[in-house]
């Protein structure tokens, strides 16, 4: 990955963390924002490995909670998906 990208990538990552934890299924327009945002500040050649990047940490983040935030990484894992078909 092109080091360029790390600061959007960490952005990104963080922006999901926080919403994870939050778990309100209302916060995902701000997932599928910051994600869009990642891929358009990103080399085109970069974005499959970044956003394969988010899903591990994403993973990561379901394994480690519980209920609804369990289920809300499920979908933000679902719009990573998504989005690395299109990439």
């Amino acid at each position: 990955m092109h080091i360029d990208a790390m600061p959007h990538l960490n952005a990104c990552m963080d922006i999901l963390r926080r919403l994870i934890d939050k778990g309100d299924p209302n916060g995902v327009p701000q997932v599928e924002r910051a994600i869009n945002e990642y891929l358009d500040a990103t080399a085109a050649k970069a974005r499959k490995s970044g956003l394969r990047l988010l899903q591990e940490d994403v993973m990561m983040q379901r394994d480690a909670v519980v209920g609804v935030h369990s289920s809300f990484a499920e979908r933000v894992n679902a719009y990573i998906e998504k989005k690395l078909t299109e990439v």
